[in-house]
C-alpha cells in the first residue's frame, strides 16, 4: 500500500475510533449519571448524540474506503476495513431502528421493563474498536 494512502486512512480510522470511545464508552454512560438528568431527557440527548456520531461515522468509513482502495491495500488492511464498515452498518440497519421504536415509546410517555437491546449495540461498538484499533496499528506498521 503507498505511503500516503496508508497514512491517511491511518488518520481517519484513529480519529473515528476516538469518536467511538469518547461517545460510546465515555460520554453515554456518564450523562445518565448527571444530576437531574431523567431517562427521557437522556434518551433525547442520546439520540441526537448518536444520530450525529453514525453520521459521522458513516462518512469516515467511506473516506477509510477510498483511501485504502486508492492505496492498493493488501487482504490485511482490506478484511479489518470491511470487518468495520460492516459492523457499522449492522448498528445502523439492525440495532438502531430496535433502539429507536423502543426510545419513541419510552418518549412518549410509556412505561417499559429494562431492555437488553442496548447491549447488541454495546457488543457491535466493542467489535467495532477493537478492529478499528487493529486496522490503525497495521495502517501504521505498513
Amino acid at each position: 500500500m503507498n505511503a500516503a494512502s496508508a497514512a491517511t486512512a491511518g488518520a481517519i480510522t484513529f480519529v473515528w475510533l476516538g469518536m467511538v470511545l469518547a461517545i460510546s464508552f465515555l460520554e453515554a454512560p456518564l450523562k445518565f449519571r448527571a444530576p437531574g438528568v431523567t431517562i427521557p431527557l437522556g434518551l433525547g440527548i442520546g439520540r441526537l448524540v448518536f444520530r450525529a456520531l453514525n453520521t459521522v461515522e458513516a462518512v469516515l468509513a467511506v473516506a477509510v474506503i477510498i483511501a485504502v482502495a486508492v492505496g492498493g491495500a493488501p487482504a490485511a488492511i482490506i478484511g479489518p476495513t470491511a470487518s468495520a464498515t460492516a459492523l457499522l452498518a449492522v448498528q445502523l440497519a439492525v440495532v438502531r431502528p430496535v433502539l429507536n421504536r423502543r426510545s419513541d415509546r419510552v418518549l412518549a410517555g410509556e412505561h417499559l421493563p429494562r431492555s437488553r437491546s442496548h447491549l447488541w449495540y454495546v457488543a457491535l461498538e466493542i467489535l467495532k474498536a477493537a478492529t478499528l484499533l487493529a486496522l490503525g496499528i497495521t495502517l501504521a506498521t505498513s
